[in-house]
């Protein structure tokens, strides 16, 4: 098993189809012992025990740096350790650029740039004091090619801002034995984008990929699962397209 005894915890993890869950169970698979992150409404702590009784769920919210403060403290007592940061709890928003709003602006950057600091700050003391760690984040395509399917110019933003944070992290603290990587799914069937691409849309999308389908939220999860792994262990600072050929670069 690639992960036997890590502990992994992953924020934004409760959404059965979402590429959190699909994370922690294969990680689960993989011998880790997962901590779901996520808001009380998205009900972490049921989607744990779905995986198991040795797997936590706990109430976090990624915009609140107390939160995610409260949250690496109970992962530390439970487990004694954290050696895997999957910050993958994000929002997106179909928004053209001049119909952006200052609310939308900080609701989207909140989420997947200032959640993604603080849940990193929040663990990256303990991953210190124990010489290692790997922390992987969850970019997206479009902050490659500017712009995606759905998500608007913000989204792209936040996505792009996630990608500088974590090469700068990753310069900052591979000294210490941690790496930080990125991942950039392209587009992947989840409940964010269910039911809003037309059919005939649908057909020139899957044109422009080489692999010719959408991807599935296992498909991501393999990726970060090889990336909290030693498989990877000479990796940091990477970005790992995760698009089936949508762009090849």
């Amino acid at each position: 098993m690639l992960l036997a005894d890590k502990v992994a915890l992953i924020t934004g993890g409760a959404g059965r189809n979402g590429l959190g869950f699909a994370t922690a169970r294969m990680m689960a698979e993989h011998g880790a012992r997962v901590i779901i992150l996520d808001l009380a409404g998205a009900d972490p702590a049921g989607a744990a025990a779905e995986l198991g009784p040795q797997h936590l769920g706990l109430v976090a919210d990624v915009t609140d740096k107390a939160s995610c403060e409260r949250a690496a403290a109970q992962a530390l007592e439970r487990c004694g350790r954290i050696d895997i940061l999957f910050n993958n709890a994000g929002i997106t928003q179909p928004r053209k650029t001049l119909d952006i709003t200052a609310a939308d602006y900080e609701a989207v950057m909140d989420v997947s740039l200032r959640g993604m600091l603080y849940m990193s700050q929040a663990v990256l003391p303990a991953m210190r004091a124990q010489k290692s760690g790997s922390i992987i984040n969850t970019s997206s395509v479009s902050a490659q090619r500017g712009g995606g399917i759905l998500g608007g110019p913000h989204y792209s933003a936040a996505k792009a801002g996630m990608l500088g944070l974590g090469r700068a992290m990753a310069r900052e603290f591979g000294i210490d034995g941690i790496r930080v990587n990125a991942i950039t799914p392209g587009l992947i069937a989840t409940d964010i984008n269910k039911g809003l691409i037309p059919e005939d849309r649908m057909k020139g999308i899957l044109e422009q990929i080489p692999l010719n389908r959408i991807g599935n939220p296992t498909d991501v999860a393999g990726c970060v699962v090889f990336l909290a792994s030693d498989l990877a262990k000479y990796l940091t600072g990477v970005t790992l397209d995760v698009n089936g050929g949508m762009l090849i670069h």
